[in-house]
């Protein structure tokens, strides 16, 4: 470490800490997208962000700390209900809603890409994948209600907000190949449909 507090680079100038780590990150993410986490060695790692070796390992002692920094740089920001919602059009909401989250899986394409590839085998991937449903599955019921506050008395809210989290799940999965999300419009429209029409069971907390 310099005087200045910055990292050496090579020759002993002083690197600018933040783009290094920036640049050491945005390497890690397609290489560990391109070939596997177990597959990339720092060195590669080092080569493509273009530093020295050493400071790979200054600024991330071990590689599984890379996984978990690019694991806490996934979007988690909710999307505002009041954003997509269409008051007493369900169909149109979760539309909109769903177009919002096809956006921000275009944001991000190489780093879901490796988020889905390695979440068998590292339990942090895993456990962000699975916060990341939970919090899907709740948006979803939050539209639905918001959008037909009467639904969730007479339907089964809960069981149609996690069928469809299942659905976009799947389409962002096969998404990593190259297949482009194809509109949802008449699954969304039959979705909404089934709860107008009191499909299952409300949940035992559904307000009567």
């Amino acid at each position: 470490m310099t005087h200045s507090g910055r990292p050496p680079g090579p020759g002993g100038q002083v690197v600018d800490g933040a783009s290094t780590r920036e640049r050491i990150l945005r390497a890690a993410e397609e290489l560990f997208a391109e070939s596997g986490f177990e597959a990339t060695p720092t060195s590669r790692i080092a080569e493509r962000a273009g530093v020295p070796k050493g400071l790979v390992h200054y600024y991330f002692r071990r590689k599984p700390d890379l996984l978990a920094a690019l694991v806490a740089r996934l979007p988690d920001e909710p999307i505002e209900t009041a954003h997509v919602v269409v008051t007493g059009d369900v169909a149109e909401s979760l539309r909109r809603l769903v177009g919002e989250l096809d956006e921000r899986l275009g944001a991000s394409p190489l780093l879901s890409h490796l988020l889905w590839r390695e979440a068998d085998t590292h339990e942090a991937v895993r456990e962000a994948l699975i916060h990341r449903f939970q919090r899907l599955v709740e948006q979803i019921r939050n539209v639905i209600t918001a959008a037909r506050p009467d639904i969730a008395v007479h339907a089964d809210t809960d069981s149609a907000a996690r069928l469809l989290a299942l659905a976009v799940s799947y389409r962002h999965s096969v998404a990593r190949h190259g297949e482009q999300p194809r509109p949802m419009a008449r699954e969304l429209t039959f979705l909404a449909e089934a709860l107008a029409r009191g499909a299952g069971t409300p949940a035992s907390g559904a307000a009567r």
